[in-house]
């Protein structure tokens, strides 16, 4: 139906958040800022490009106004605005919580002390 389009409007919001952060150069002082290009290419690939084109391959979305097949009736809009508000909103936060624990991951990795040996070139072989 239409749960693609809640992780494509936070795909959006990403897009604004991430050319902001990028004009004013704060995007380095934070790390989820600086990794903010990572959640938009979830978004807009896993999170919207796929389920729209699932929804295309079972004839959901048609090139003519509406485009949507469920907005051609009040009693089909509400099933849809109830299926964007569940399952819509449950993948955009279940991408965004991914994200997050990547970019927490990510963060740590770096962080991480080289081992002695390796460090002091010691014992490369």
């Amino acid at each position: 139906m239409a749960c693609f389009l809640v992780p494509a409007a936070e795909a959006v919001v990403t897009s604004v958040i991430k050319k902001t952060t990028e004009k004013k150069g704060t995007s380095r002082e934070n790390i989820f800022l600086s990794r903010i290009g990572w959640l938009n290419n979830m978004l807009l690939g896993g999170g919207s490009a796929l389920l729209a084109f699932e929804h295309l391959w079972h004839g959901e979305i048609t090139p003519l106004f509406p485009f949507l097949t469920n907005m051609s009736s009040p009693a089909n809009m509400a099933e849809m605005l109830g299926e964007m508000a569940t399952s819509g909103v449950g993948m955009a936060a279940l991408v965004t919580a991914v994200w997050a624990i990547m970019t927490a991951a990510a963060d740590y990795i770096s962080k991480e002390p080289l081992d002695e040996t390796i460090a002091d070139n010691t014992e490369i072989l």
